[in-house]
C-alpha cells in the first residue's frame, strides 16, 4: 500500500474546534493509516507558549516585538525540521496566518511568510481554514467552558470574529492548496471526513517524489 504521509496546518481564530479536529485526523485510518496500537504521530503547535516561563504567555504567535528575532529562527527551525523529515504525517494546529493575525491586530506588523510558504509547497502542505457562523460562536463558547482551564479568553466574542474576518483575508493570499471547513453545527466528526476527502481527491495524502 502507498505510505500516508498528510500534512496539514490548521487555521482559524479559537472556538472553531481546530484542536479537536487535530486530534481526530491524526488519529483517524484514513489519514495516517490503520494503528493495532497508538504511537506518538507529531501534533504540534505555535500556540504553545514556550518564549516565557508561565502559562498563557508569548509564543511563536504573540511574540514581542523584541523577540521577533527568536521568531523567526524557530520557524526556520520548524521549516528546516519539515524538510529533513517529507516522508512522514504533520498535523500542525495553528501555524505561520496565526502569527500573521496577531501580530497584526496587536502590532501593526505585517508578516511576511512568502519565503516558509515557498518551502512547505514542495513537501505538499495542505492549509485548513475552520470557520464557523456569527451566531454559532456562544454555544461554542459553552462548549468549551466545560473544559477550558483560562475561560476569560472567551469573553469577547466579537474579538474572534474580528479575528476571523482577518484570518479569510490572509488565507486568500495564502500560496498553498487551501480548503475552508464551517463548523457552525460543532460537527467535529463531519468536518474530519470532509477534510481527509479533500486531501484524498487532492493528492495530499502522499508525499510524491
Amino acid at each position: 500500500m502507498s505510505k500516508l504521509t498528510p500534512k496539514v496546518i490548521l487555521e482559524g481564530t479559537r472556538l472553531t474546534f481546530k484542536t479537536e479536529i487535530a486530534f481526530d485526523l491524526n488519529d483517524h485510518p484514513r489519514f495516517t493509516g490503520p494503528r493495532k496500537y497508538r504511537y506518538h504521530s507529531p501534533l504540534i503547535s505555535a500556540e504553545w507558549c514556550t518564549f516565557t516561563n508561565y502559562p498563557w504567555g508569548r509564543g511563536l504567535i504573540n511574540f514581542a516585538p523584541e523577540e521577533e528575532a527568536q521568531a523567526m529562527e524557530t520557524y526556520q527551525t520548524w521549516i528546516r525540521l519539515f524538510e529533513l523529515n517529507r516522508y512522514y504525517s504533520w498535523v500542525v494546529d495553528r501555524f505561520h496566518i496565526s502569527t500573521q493575525l496577531v501580530q497584526w491586530l496587536t502590532y501593526g506588523k505585517h508578516i511576511d511568510f512568502t519565503w516558509l510558504e515557498e518551502r512547505l509547497l514542495p513537501l505538499n502542505f495542505r492549509l485548513i481554514f475552520c470557520t464557523r457562523s456569527s451566531d454559532s460562536f456562544a454555544a461554542a463558547r459553552e462548549e468549551r467552558l466545560k473544559v477550558s482551564g483560562n475561560p476569560s479568553q472567551y469573553d469577547d466574542l466579537d474579538q474572534f470574529k474580528r479575528e476571523q474576518e482577518v484570518l479569510e483575508e490572509l488565507v486568500s493570499r495564502s500560496l498553498l492548496p487551501v480548503l475552508r471547513v464551517d463548523i457552525s453545527d460543532n460537527n467535529v466528526s463531519k468536518a474530519v471526513e470532509t477534510i481527509i476527502d479533500w486531501m484524498s481527491a487532492t493528492g495530499g495524502l502522499e508525499m510524491p517524489e
